[in-house]
């Protein structure tokens, strides 16, 4: 990951390793079996960049929150479920993957029933983290609503299924969009929303800050199907050359078009944010740093980044 902005990097650097504690310390105090619990936190410990809690985070800080401990863990739930979509989409049944975040995936050190078990436990303490907490309840009930939608059969799940029954086939712009916004964007989508419910934001307000989410979301889909081709396997964690026969960007519109069509969403993505900072009167700043993730080596111009 390449961040570029001070502000950004001081916000990494101070969150980060707060994401972490919470992760690293409150999963086996909800945990009574001992295997369960080292599968479970083998993978939600094993490196992520937490992009997803950051954003929530950074958009709290937009809208001048103070980050409590209640808000912190609740947070810390889209970590647990990110991690548990990841275990179930490695499984020899799904992707079939050895490797993740620069480690072996979880089936492999513990088996696939025991990695499935792992996922389940994930999926299942993430809601228990939404709800159990200091919040209002109203405010709980609206983070759980948000968050089985985003998972669920019309989110993430939705576009995992997408991806598994048509690959092997070519699918046209609009129904790769619509796969790569639930299988992707959801949960990213979701990371926003969450900040923007715990800030309390009138819906009305919301508009233009859930654009720049979906429209993040978009590009970090795209980002990830370039770097299928161009990444580095030690730089980036897990395979490459592994989406031949998916429906990818560059798969659908060449390499050069999957580049453009990453211009233009990021572009889509910083144009919402400075819309929305001149309708609410807010610094956007810190979330349009995140839109740096994706600058990247581009091997057609000789290793000159762009953006």
């Amino acid at each position: 990951m390449i961040i570029m902005g001070t502000k950004l990097n001081e916000f990494i650097k101070e969150w980060t390793p707060r994401i972490n504690q919470v992760l690293e310390s409150k999963i086996e105090q909800d945990t009574d079996q001992q295997k369960l619990f080292e599968s479970m936190s083998y993978s939600v410990n094993a490196g992520g960049k937490r992009l997803r809690p950051l954003l929530t985070i950074a958009t709290l800080i937009t809208f001048n929150q103070t980050i409590t401990d209640s808000i912190l863990k609740a947070t810390c739930a889209l970590e647990l479920l990110h991690s548990y979509s990841l275990i179930h989409d490695d499984l020899p049944a799904m992707d079939n993957d050895g490797l993740r975040r620069g480690k072996p995936t979880n089936h492999t050190i513990y088996g696939a029933g025991m990695a499935t078990l792992a996922g389940d436990g994930l999926q299942a303490l993430a809601f228990q983290w939404v709800v159990d907490n200091d919040l209002t309840a109203d405010t709980r009930c609206q983070l759980a609503l948000a968050l089985a939608k985003a998972a669920g059969p019309r989110g993430m799940a939705s576009g995992q299924a997408d991806d598994i029954e048509f690959e092997g086939t070519r699918l046209k712009l609009h129904e790769l969009q619509k796969l790569d916004r639930n299988k992707t964007g959801a949960l990213i989508s979701y990371a926003v929303n969450a900040g923007l419910i715990m800030a309390q934001v009138p819906k009305d307000q919301k508009k233009d800050l859930l654009a720049f989410a979906n429209n993040f979301g978009a590009a970090f889909q795209i980002y990830d199907d370039i770097l299928d081709i161009v990444g580095d396997e030690k730089a980036i964690g897990k395979p490459v050359h592994q989406d031949a026969d998916k429906n990818t960007y560059p798969n659908l519109m060449g390499l050069d078009g999957a580049y453009e069509a990453l211009q233009r969403t990021v572009d889509r993505a910083r144009h919402t944010l400075n819309t929305a900072s001149h309708k609410l009167n807010i610094d956007t700043s810190l979330l349009l740093d995140f839109c740096s993730y994706f600058v990247i080596k581009d091997e057609r111009h000789n290793g000159k980044t762009t953006r």
